[in-house]
Order: C-alpha cells, then structure tokens, then sequence
C-alpha cells in the first residue's frame, strides 16, 4: 500500500507527465485539479533537483533531545537513594547548592530512566543497594523506610510474621431488619492467615467488640496453640476510650493484648477490614437478601455462620501469604513455621 506522501508525489509527477503528453498544460491542470501556477513550480523543482525535490522539504532545525550530562544522571541517582523520600523539586534545590544545575522535570526524567519515578521504587533500589553492598543507613533513609512501612499498612500492606501476631477489627453497619432495627457486624481478621470472625449485633458499643474476640477470635486461637498478640482498629468510640472506663480496653489489658489504632482521618489504614467487608458484601449479603427475607437476627447469623464457614475452609484466597491457598490452609502452614522459629 502507498503512504500518503507517495501518492502526492504520484500526482505531482502524474501532472507533469499529463501536460507533456497533452502538449496543453491549462487542461492538464484542470484535469488534475491544480492551478498553472503550481504546475510551473513543479515544473521549475523538478529541473533543478530532479524528482526529489517534488517532497515537501521542512524548514524547521530538528529539536535534538537535550538530555543531561551523565555525570549529572549520575549525582542524581545516587541522591534519590540516598534521600529517597525527597520529591523532584527539592531535588532540583539541593543539587543547586552543590553546585549541580538541573530543573525539577530534568531530575523526573533522569528518574523515569534509571526506574526510579515513585517512592516505593526509590525505596526498592535503596534495599537492594543495602543488601549488595551491606552499607550503614543514614538516618533519612531511615526515615523513609520507616515512612514506607506506614504507607504500606495504610493501603493494607502489612508486614505480619505469623497467624496471631497482628490482628484487624472493624465495625460494618449491615442495614435494617424490619422488627429488629438496625444491624452491625463486627468484624475481625488475621492479617497473616486471612482467617476471618463475623458476628451480628444490634449496637456498637465497646460491649459489642469485646464479646466478639471473646466468644469468636480468642478461643480459636486457644483451640490451635497460637498467641494473639496485637489488633489493630480505627478509632471508633467501641474500641477508643480512657483505660479504666472502657470495656474493651480493659479486655485487651487483662488478655495482654496490644492495641494499635489506625492514623486519625484514614480509614484505609484498616483496608484489609474494608476489602473483607467488599468480599461479603457481594458475596453473602446482597445474594442472601434476594433470596430470603429475615424476620430475626439468629436466622440471619446462622446463615451468616455457613458462609463464614466457606469462606475459612473452601474458598481460595489469592492474598499476599495465601497464594490460592483457603485462609485455614494458610494458618495451619504458618502455625508450622511458627513453631519452628519461635518455639524450636
């Protein structure tokens, strides 16, 4: 097939050729649909630099790329590991007082080549660069890290060693049941194991949320040998309050659990609650309640317990420990691990 600049060079020598055989170059225009003046240019290129010269020429000078120097790429490389958490413009002012000129978009781009565009993948390099050349961490890079590992748990991303060690508790309001009123469902999850504990309740109260670890979590930890030994929740009115007024904070202290709440306005922190509240969302309630309609709560638990059911010990998880695996198969391996590290 002929591109577009080949077919307009065949018209242009196709008019030349038309008017020569024609020996009539007004007709030869008309037919082609060009202008006897444009038939004399044409006429003129092509005498005086041959049929090439028919293609249209731009006048403007190529933009060569300006990249910087490699020594600069360099500077600026080495800095993104050494302060990975400063942004492109500080960048660009804190080389400038060492002498090194680039502008902000000149260091984002060094940074989109050596793969270094974002927080986390400066942190990556900054690790690798650590475990390869076994170097001592400046205290900014440090606080980076430190800084990545709260982001991390912001988004869900929480670092846990074994089923136990960091639990996540969160309040789901379910809707109303007519006769009944309103409906909450607390929550809780392993965050290594995915193992998850649901329990309907009439009101949040701190009440409410200790009931749940002491009837649901707690004794199946017991059941399988394994500690808990933190939870982390928002800062609802259930799980916040002063220590020796609120129930739920005293059942924490007498079972020796540690209490983590989430940063202040960022419930993502908890995401791992709210995915697992998305997962049964879609999966039981808006399901169930087509198919059924509920006049008490202990029907709708009871049902809500089948599902719980499946969800432990049939169906597969693709979570970061799980790896398709169901959440039960995860704790039990983990139980495993568990014990050879911290009890062998």
């Amino acid at each position: 097939m002929l591109n577009s600049t080949d077919k307009i060079i065949r018209h242009k020598v196709g008019l030349l050729n038309l008017a020569e055989e024609l020996g009539n170059v007004s007709k030869a225009c008309k037919m082609m649909g060009f202008s006897r003046d444009t038939f004399y240019r044409y006429k003129s290129a092509v005498e005086d630099g041959g049929i090439e010269s028919l293609f249209d020429q731009s006048r403007r000078k190529p933009n060569l790329k300006n990249r910087v120097e490699e020594r600069v790429e360099t500077i600026v490389a080495e800095y993104a590991t050494a302060f990975p958490a400063h942004g492109q413009h500080r960048v660009s002012n804190e080389l400038r007082k060492q002498g090194v000129f680039v502008s902000a978009s000149g260091v984002r781009s060094i940074w989109l080549r050596q793969g270094l565009h974002n927080f986390k993948s400066r942190l990556k390099a900054l690790e690798a660069k650590v475990s390869e050349e076994g170097i001592i961490l400046t205290e900014a890079q440090v606080a980076a890290l430190e800084k990545k590992k709260y982001d991390d748990e912001a988004c869900g991303e929480i670092e846990t060693a074994h089923p136990g060690y960091l639990g996540s508790q969160d309040t789901f309001y379910v809707g109303t049941l007519k006769g009944v009123g309103r409906i909450y469902q607390q929550t809780f999850i392993d965050t290594y194991s995915k193992v998850a504990f649901a329990k309907l309740y009439t009101t949040k109260t701190p009440i409410t949320a200790a009931d749940m670890l002491n009837d649901r979590v707690l004794p199946f930890f017991e059941t399988h040998s394994l500690p808990m030994l933190r939870i982390l929740t928002d800062r609802g009115t259930e799980y916040c309050g002063r220590a020796d007024q609120h129930d739920y904070q005293l059942y924490m202290a007498l079972n020796d659990i540690e209490h983590t709440k989430t940063k202040a306005m960022s419930p993502q922190t908890n995401g791992i609650c709210e995915r697992f509240h998305k997962t049964i969302l879609q999966e039981f309630y808006q399901v169930t309640f087509r198919k059924k309609l509920y006049s008490d709560l202990e029907s709708l638990q009871k049902d809500l317990d089948e599902w719980m059911n499946y969800y432990n010990n049939h169906r597969t998880h693709q979570g970061k420990v799980c790896c398709g695996r169901t959440p039960l198969e995860t704790l039990l391996d983990g139980k495993k691990i568990w014990q050879e590290k911290f009890i062998h």
